[in-house]
């Protein structure tokens, strides 16, 4: 596997013992800080509204840079060169590529948009996925895309010109007050705390507390139910988190199917390393169909950690 490029500063970066101690009951947490404090490999991913892949690709060769495909992804691409400045590349500007990290472009693929669906996209900013969702749906249908905070949605609306997006509404509230629609397809890349991208945000480190995980996890199970209640019978939801934390993983997982009997989870079938989900943390057992759940660790693709779920209601 590439082997990572550590920060120059890393042996100055301090972890909480709260931290130590939790990560190291969840994974090796020296393999683990390792990859952590390494720097980020840029990816892209193109955007075939605009143009085809390989057009976009070879464009993108000719001026010196160097792609490597993303093995779960077909648009997507590992992108490097002396230069640093991606987001300079005309293709960019133009729209005809998105600068996304690799495992990021991983739950629209699990959610499986299709031509002409209504979908909902609950938390869109900045709109990485959404503009990817809308790629997959072609143009076609109506695809939702909502934020709660007004400075986000700035960039949400930049982002769906950029790409060339027409088939998208984008609203401003709550994730757990949208209400009145039943989607085909439901994402919800849900607000958390971030502990898989500390190599991109190393505040992480500083802001992360066992309080903030309580918190957010009981923000994330309203966002998951409302969702799941805003579901069209045989539809699918795909819950997401950049973060490694089991309470806002596994456990929001599991308090949908414990209080939802048409909630039934899903086999993701991607090519890519995953580590094993995690079924029971501090005492408390999850549902055993949660082994179906992908959750990759930093060091799995050398990538950000995330976690994904894909649920069907029967």
């Amino acid at each position: 596997m590439h082997e990572p490029e550590i920060m120059p500063n890393a042996g100055q970066i301090e972890f909480k013992d709260a931290f130590i101690e939790r990560y190291n009951k969840l994974t090796d947490f020296e393999l683990f800080k390792k990859y952590s404090l390494s720097f980020l490999r840029r990816s892209i991913r193109v955007n075939t509204l605009k143009k085809p892949i390989k057009e976009v690709a070879d464009s993108i060769k000719e001026k010196g840079w160097k792609l490597t495909q993303v093995p779960w992804c077909e648009e997507g691409f590992w992108i490097e060169s002396e230069r640093r400045d991606v987001g300079n590349l005309e293709e960019h500007m133009l729209g005809y590529i998105y600068i996304q990290e690799a495992a990021s472009m991983i739950p629209p693929i699990v959610l499986e948009p299709k031509e002409n669906e209504i979908i909902l996209d609950s938390c869109a900013a900045p709109g990485s996925k959404t503009t990817q969702i809308a790629q997959y749906m072609k143009n076609t249908g109506l695809l939702i895309a909502n934020d709660f905070k007004t400075e986000r949605i700035k960039s949400l609306g930049l982002n769906t010109q950029r790409m060339g997006l027409t088939n998208v509404v984008i609203t401003l509230m709550k994730g757990e007050w949208f209400k009145g629609m039943q989607f085909d397809r439901i994402l919800v890349d849900a607000p958390c705390t971030g502990t898989g991208t500390i190599r991109k945000s190393l505040k992480t480190l500083r802001m992360w507390n066992p309080n903030m995980v309580s918190r957010l996890s009981a923000v994330q199970k309203k966002l998951i139910t409302n969702a799941f209640n805003n579901l069209k019978s045989g539809g699918i939801m795909v819950y997401s988190t950049c973060t490694l934390e089991p309470e806002e993983d596994e456990e929001v997982v599991d308090y949908l199917l414990q209080n939802n009997k048409e909630a039934v989870l899903e086999d993701i079938d991607l090519n890519i390393k995953r580590s094993k989900p995690v079924l029971e943390f501090d005492g408390k057992k999850y549902d055993a169909s949660i082994k179906k759940c992908l959750r990759i660790w930093p060091q799995d693709n050398d990538t950000e950690g995330f976690f994904v779920a894909k649920i069907r209601k029967k």
